[in-house]
């Protein structure tokens, strides 16, 4: 039942649309919130806020910061309301949406050898190839994007709602190397767009994902050196770079001239990048651009301590990612229970790359009397990858890895497996599929606290 605020108050036509986006589908309503109060309900679907068809959750955010609102809103069974109220600036509604984006995601226009979408198998889900590329992404959630499909209007909306920071794939300043690199033109402008940040004071965080032979070595100096020319001043507009190393799978094109990232490569990209922290570090004050932790896994040495990931910039690219869950595993095992009411044998999954990092905080949990850790550290054969991180294992890895082992009495497995809100591993098996296949109950893990209180909890749990 809808409550409709008898409070009139006019409506401001903040603009038209040629092609408007559609309706935005409500998923959530906030207990407490406006929007409860109200009568919103999930699967009512909002036409528009204050005359103004929002494109994406920016612009709703943009809407609904007004103090006066009038909310054009559908029912399910096809109702239209018209919904006027007065509440404070910048008050949330307490809504949320099925999709962040109402008119559609933009897609990428890049032919890249190394994008990690095109080296998925056929015959899965639409989703799963669906290549984003959509700066509103980038702002929301802090997706990478290129810059190279963005049109006037989309600069301009950049520019004027303050779109910033925004995270983009550099891969190489050179413009002929990077055209090369993305198979695109429009990628040799990067240069130009970086100053059109700078001269606007708006910011970015970069990415250079390294191929060997391609844009290593001298290519690398060349594009943390240019980049760092924008990471100066009170107002940088780059804020740091990571560099990370490319992934292949078994199911790429032949002939796309890729080679994989080895013990030796990994070694040359460190003592590369290492001294350029320095220089960085001497004149900006911070070390500006770092090296995903895959780098030291796959080297064999030992992750840098926590500090020199200052405050973890990249930490959604991998950059601290590890040395950060170590350390929120030494705090969620620094006070133990010396022994357990009950004997508990549990197994903690993760990618045979971490394994051998994560084996010290397992050791302390089995110094608990009564409790037996076992922790499988996986390859990935659906990938085509022995040294592989957690985040890609697959239902068919788990299935592969696990068969015939001793899981205990039940399986911790890292929610990072799963499609970002999807109960949905990276090859379109379900997590129900998969739970089925396997001879205990599996309880996922968000974190480091989650995996103690796994291992430590008398009960089982299946999800």
């Amino acid at each position: 039942m809808w409550n409709e605020p008898s409070a009139g108050i006019a409506l401001a036509d903040l603009g038209d649309h040629q092609r408007l986006p559609q309706p935005a589908l409500v998923e959530l309503v906030e207990p407490g919130s406006i929007a409860e109060e109200l009568g919103f309900q999930p699967g009512d679907r909002l036409l528009s806020v204050n005359g103004v068809r929002p494109r994406d959750l920016i612009d709703f955010q943009f809407l609904v910061g007004a103090e006066d609102l009038t909310l054009e809103v559908q029912d399910p069974d096809g109702t239209v309301h018209v919904v006027e109220l007065e509440k404070d600036a910048d008050e949330g509604l307490g809504l949320g949406f099925s999709e962040a984006l109402f008119d559609g995601l933009k897609q990428c226009n890049n032919a890249c050898a190394f994008c990690f979408i095109d080296q998925q198998p056929p015959g899965h889900r639409r989703s799963l190839y669906l290549k984003d590329d959509d700066y509103r992404l980038s702002f929301l959630y802090g997706s990478y994007l290129t810059l190279t499909n963005l049109t006037a209007a989309d600069w301009r909306r950049i520019e004027e709602q303050r779109l910033s920071p925004l995270f983009v794939s550099v891969h190489a300043t050179d413009p002929e190397l990077r055209s090369r690199l993305l198979v695109n033109p429009r990628a040799a402008l990067l240069m130009e767009q970086l100053a059109w940040f700078a001269e606007r004071q708006l910011q970015i965080h970069a990415q250079v994902v390294v191929c060997p032979g391609l844009n290593d070595g001298p290519a690398l100096e060349r594009t943390l050196l240019d980049l760092a020319g924008f990471a100066a001043g009170d107002w940088p507009a780059v804020l740091s770079a990571a560099v990370v190393p490319v992934g292949l799978t078994r199911f790429r094109p032949e002939g796309d001239g890729l080679e994989p990232v080895d013990w030796a490569c990994a070694r040359r990209v460190i003592a590369q990048v290492e001294p350029l922290q320095q220089h960085f570090r001497d004149r900006f004050g911070s070390r500006f651009a770092w090296l995903s932790d895959e780098w030291y896994l796959m080297a064999g040495l030992p992750l840098p301590p926590r500090d020199a990931y200052e405050d973890l910039p990249q930490e959604g690219n991998g950059v601290g990612s590890i040395r950060a869950f170590l350390e929120a595993m030494e705090e969620a095992t620094a006070e133990l229970p010396a022994s357990l009411p009950a004997p508990r044998r549990v197994s903690w999954v993760v990618g045979k790359l971490v394994a051998e990092a994560l084996q010290p905080a397992v050791d302390r949990l089995n110094a608990v009397a009564g409790l037996e850790v076992l922790l499988y550290g996986l390859p990935s054969p659906y990938w085509g990858q022995d040294q592989v991180v957690t985040g890609l294992l697959t239902g068919a890895d788990l299935l592969e890895g696990l068969a015939g082992r001793d899981l205990g009495e039940e399986l911790l497995l890292p929610a990072v497996t799963l499609r970002q809100g999807e109960p949905v591993f990276l090859d379109d098996q379900t997590l129900e599929a998969v739970a089925a296949q396997l001879p205990v109950p599996i309880r996922l893990v968000h974190g480091a606290d989650d995996v103690v209180a796994g291992c430590l909890a008398d009960w089982g749990s299946t999800h």
